[in-house]
């Protein structure tokens, strides 16, 4: 197992390294940040909230425009908001390959679970900056 800190959250990754997967937990520090926008191309993600709430964004290729735009361009994705929380504990999001992702915590220290199909591999991440979907990350008071 595996530690990582800085100052969006705490991590324990690989916490049972003997899985062919990874199952990681972040402890969220703060509201403040957008921990955002990265896919995989072999992997996929499961995560659920066990603690807090936490708002998750999802930008999902669009097959039709990914053959006009290409997978380069904003217009190439749908971003879907979802929001886990303690408060719905068994729900949980499958994030497949291909799907950039991204969350930000509602709460601060809010706890967020996630397994990842294959270990973790820096050269199966995609990046892309917070904006670059024309996202609106502010939550709407309920």
């Amino acid at each position: 197992m595996k530690f990582n800190e800085d100052d969006r959250a705490q991590r324990l990754i690989d916490v049972f390294p003997i899985l062919d997967g990874q199952i990681n937990i972040s402890y969220v520090n703060s509201t403040d940040h957008i921990v955002a926008w990265h896919k995989h191309e072999i992997q996929t993600d499961y995560w659920c909230c066990i603690k807090g709430s936490i708002k998750v964004g999802i930008a999902e290729p669009d097959e039709k425009n990914l053959s006009i735009y290409g997978p380069d361009s904003p217009n190439s994705y749908n971003v879907k908001w979802e929001f886990l929380s303690d408060k719905n504990p068994t729900k949980t999001l499958m994030i497949p390959p291909g799907s950039y992702h991204g969350y930000k915590a509602l709460e601060q220290g809010s706890i967020l679970l996630y397994y990842l199909t294959h270990k973790y591999n820096p050269n199966d991440e995609l990046r892309a900056q917070v904006g670059f979907f024309g996202e609106n990350w502010n939550t709407p008071d309920k």
